[in-house]
């Protein structure tokens, strides 16, 4: 650890804002004001929406792309933004799971994304920090060396150029690791504002501050907005990350869970210079990006938990302890969280939305690895809707049952999850009991007249009351006190003290509630 880095007095370190939206323009692009018709439209402008609205504007297609905020400000304005095929142990894991063939056509389309990326960057002209680094996954631990060592032969034999090593350029030893050449990382905003700009430019329509609300399907397909607006068209891509309608049911097979980043500067001598991955101490990922004036930003992720549960602050203090043990950084610059969704089968979900789709599809699941799979998500979209089934449709094929069968364990513990809250939340104890136990910057879940509210008492020591039930399927919302926002923890929606969604499935606010005289 640095003798210069120090630590705020504040419990929590850095700035609170992911680094990509620090350090790049916001937008203010108009939100839908009338009643409209287009060939497609997608839902959702994060790296799977704008890349799949992206690639079908290329092919001539008129599209309007609705999102609930600000275009790539989500999950992907707070991700890592690593892009790399090497995902973890992905691939001993597809090979005992779905064979050989399953595992090659995984590593061949998400090679391709990278590389579409790479490609169209370049043609775009695109300053967004394009750097070509090798992906490792690791681990310290010696009795882990014949899982690395299955996992780079497994890699390997699905066409990545991967190897198994003892050596990277970590400032600590390791005791293994599959190193996979030929990654990349990037700015994510920078990369898809760009994108934005050429979808606008080639007649492409997008909405901010436009809300998706319901989902008509037919022909056309009908999508209704909170507005009151409705947009008509002949197909619809639904890249909410996770999905806004439960027409499938796929919130039965999804696990939401967030993750926390902390980065500091680094000097450009001790960059590691790669991608880096380790299950070991729970989950630790780092890379760096340019910084300064010659300078890397060290980003380190890790300490997951399901929103709702677990404790931010708490997870934020560890991961910055672990940063600050490993690394000579200076003071921890930003903070921030990412939202993942993990699917009980490893694959994401993109292709029709349900059995009985004809003109309406999905992009979810992508289980840490957004930007690969977003990308991904766009060109196999893109595809099928002009009548193309790439090699790997069927992989990605959200329709695909029989290896949620095969997963069954997994899919039954989410499920087993889920009610645990439904039922367990109802008939435990509210958190306190009563208003004035709130403390100013907290909050809690209370019974006033008879129901669960979720109050929150501002700095000025005022509190604000809303429902406590989760407007998607009725689960009790908990607090975190490290980004200030209500969460539930059944199927990840957030939302702020205010009650207004801040990320879905859910569609509708919480509800306001009055709060008594204290």
């Amino acid at each position: 650890m640095s003798a210069q880095r120090t630590l705020d007095t504040d419990p929590l370190p850095g700035r609170d804002e992911s680094y990509w939206m620090a350090t790049s323009p916001t937008t203010d692009l108009p939100p839908l004001a009338a009643d409209t018709e287009t060939d497609v439209v997608v839902i959702g402008a994060g790296i799977a929406g704008l890349s799949t609205a992206w690639e079908l504007t290329r092919a001539g297609l008129h599209v309007v792309v609705l999102e609930a905020d600000r275009i790539a400000a989500g999950v992907t304005g707070h991700t890592t933004a690593k892009v790399s095929a090497l995902h973890g142990l992905v691939y001993d894991r597809l090979l005992s799971t779905r064979g050989e063939q399953a595992a090659r056509l995984y590593a061949r389309s998400q090679v391709g994304a990278v590389e579409r990326i790479a490609t169209v960057s370049a043609e775009l002209k695109v300053d967004c920090a394009w750097e070509r680094r090798p992906a490792y996954t690791y681990t310290t631990r010696p009795e882990n060396r014949s899982v690395l060592r299955a996992e780079a032969d497994a890699a390997r034999a699905a066409g990545l150029d991967a190897h198994y090593v003892e050596e990277t350029g970590l400032p600590f030893e390791v005791a293994a690791a599959v190193r996979a050449e030929g990654q990349a990382q990037f700015h994510p905003r920078a990369y898809l504002l760009a994108l934005a700009e050429d979808i606008r430019a080639r007649g492409g329509l997008i909405h901010e501050r436009t809300r998706a609300t319901g989902l008509h399907e037919g022909s056309p397909c009908r999508v209704s907005t909170e507005s009151g607006h409705t947009v008509s068209a002949r197909d619809v891509v639904v890249a909410t990350h996770y999905p806004v309608f439960d027409r499938a049911l796929l919130f039965a097979r999804l696990s939401p869970r967030r993750e926390l980043v902390v980065a500091a500067p680094l000097p450009a001598g001790q960059d590691p210079a790669g991608m880096y991955l380790t299950e070991d101490y729970g989950k630790r990922s780092v890379r760096t990006a340019p910084y300064g004036d010659g300078g890397r930003l060290l980003i380190v992720t890790g300490e997951s938990f399901t929103p709702g549960e677990g404790d931010p602050a708490a997870g934020f203090a560890r991961l910055d302890a672990w940063m600050g043990a490993h690394f000579s950084v200076g003071a921890t610059a930003y903070r921030w969280a990412a939202q993942d969704n993990d699917v009980s089968d490893t694959v994401p979900m993109i292709g029709r939305y349900h059995p009985g789709a004809r003109h309406t599809y999905v992009a979810t699941g992508f289980g840490g690895w957004g930007m690969s799979g977003g990308v991904l998500a766009g060109q196999l979209l893109a595809r099928l809707l002009h009548g193309e089934e790439p090699p790997w449709t069927a992989l990605y094929d959200p329709r695909r049952l029989w290896s949620a069968v095969r997963e069954a364990p997994a899919l039954l513990k989410q499920q087993a999850d889920v009610a645990r809250h439904f039922v367990g939340d109802r008939i435990g104890t509210a958190h306190v009991d009563s208003v004035a136990e709130i403390a100013p910057g907290t909050g809690a879940v209370v019974r006033l007249d008879g129901s669960r509210c979720a109050v929150y008492r501002d700095a000025a020591g005022s509190a604000h009351a809303v429902s406590a039930r989760c407007t998607h399927l009725g689960c009790l919302v908990a607090f975190n006190q490290a980004e200030t926002a209500w969460e539930c923890p059944c199927h990840g929606s957030r939302f702020a003290p205010d009650g207004s969604v801040l990320q879905g499935p859910a569609t509708r606010p919480l509800a306001p509630r009055d709060v008594p005289k204290e």
